[in-house]
C-alpha cells in the first residue's frame, strides 16, 4: 500500500509537541516521520493498533494520533474504540480507502478528523493545525452557560444538570460553538469553516453524524440542538 506524499508548502507551529503516527506500512511512516520532525514536531511510531495504545499509555502527554484504519493485529477502528475508553486525544483518521462508510465509523467512534492517502503535507499540517490549535495550554479560560449546560474551557469539562459528560474534541468544539452562537441559525458550511478551521471538501454528513452524537450524549438536552431543514442546525436554550 505505499502511498507517496504529495509535494506541499508550508507547516505549523509545533511547539515541540507529540505526535504519534500508527501505520503498519514503514516507509508511510518514515514520510510523515520526518516531515513532521522537520517543522519541529516531536514524533513517536507503532505498526499496529495494539503498539499504538501501548506506545499512549507509556507517553500520556501525547497531543495528537495519526491512526491508520488497516493495521494488522487491531485496526484503526479497534484501536480508537479502546483508546476512547482510556482518554480523548485527538484522533485524525488515515484511509487508502475513501469510503464514505469508513468516515463514518471512524467519526462514531470518536475521530476528530480523516484524511484519505495519498496527501500532501500541507494539507495534513493544516488538518494537524487546526486541532492543536483548541489544545494549546493558552486556549481560554471561560465558562460558557445555557440551559444547564456548563463548558469549561480550562478544564476542557462539560456538564449537564451537574453531571459530568465525555466528549471528544470535535463534540467539545461544536458544543462551544452552538453555545457562542444562541438561536442563530448556523448553515452547516459555517459550522465547518468555524469548528473544524480549515475548507472542508467532504460530505456534509460528517457534521450530522457529529451532532447525532453530540444530542445523544446530552440526553434530554440534546432536543435544544434543533434541525433546520435544508441549511443547518441552531441552538435554542430558550426552549428547555
Amino acid at each position: 500500500r505505499a502511498v507517496p506524499l504529495l509535494p506541499g508548502e508550508q507547516g505549523v507551529s509545533s511547539e515541540n509537541r507529540k505526535i504519534l503516527i500508527a501505520d503498519d506500512e514503514a516507509r508511510m511512516r518514515a514520510l510523515v516521520r520526518d516531515y513532521l520532525r522537520m517543522k519541529g514536531f516531536q514524533v513517536l511510531e507503532a505498526e499496529n493498533g495494539r503498539e499504538a495504545l501501548e506506545v499512549f499509555q507509556r507517553e500520556p502527554d501525547i497531543a495528537l494520533i495519526l491512526l491508520d484504519v488497516m493495521m494488522p493485529e487491531m485496526d484503526g477502528f479497534e484501536t480508537l474504540k479502546e483508546l476512547r475508553h482510556i482518554s480523548d486525544v485527538p484522533v485524525l483518521m488515515l484511509t487508502a480507502r475513501a469510503e464514505e462508510q469508513d468516515e463514518l465509523q471512524g467519526f462514531s467512534l470518536g475521530a476528530d478528523e480523516y484524511i484519505a492517502k495519498p496527501f500532501s503535507p500541507k494539507v495534513l499540517l493544516a488538518r494537524i493545525d487546526a486541532i492543536l490549535k483548541r489544545t494549546s495550554t493558552g486556549a481560554g479560560d471561560e465558562q460558557l452557560e445555557a440551559a444547564g449546560i456548563c463548558l469549561d474551557e480550562r478544564a476542557h469539562e462539560v456538564t449537564v444538570d451537574g453531571k459530568k459528560v465525555e466528549l471528544s474534541f470535535k463534540e467539545f468544539e461544536l458544543l462551544r460553538y452552538f453555545l457562542e452562537n444562541q438561536g442563530i441559525a448556523l448553515s452547516r458550511e459555517k459550522i465547518l469553516n468555524h469548528v473544524w478551521n480549515y475548507d472542508y471538501f467532504g460530505d456534509a454528513r460528517t457534521i450530522d453524524t457529529h451532532v447525532k452524537k453530540l444530542r445523544a450524549k446530552m440526553g434530554e438536552k440534546g432536543a435544544l440542538i434543533r434541525t433546520i431543514w435544508g441549511m443547518g442546525y441552531k441552538f435554542e436554550p430558550e426552549e428547555a
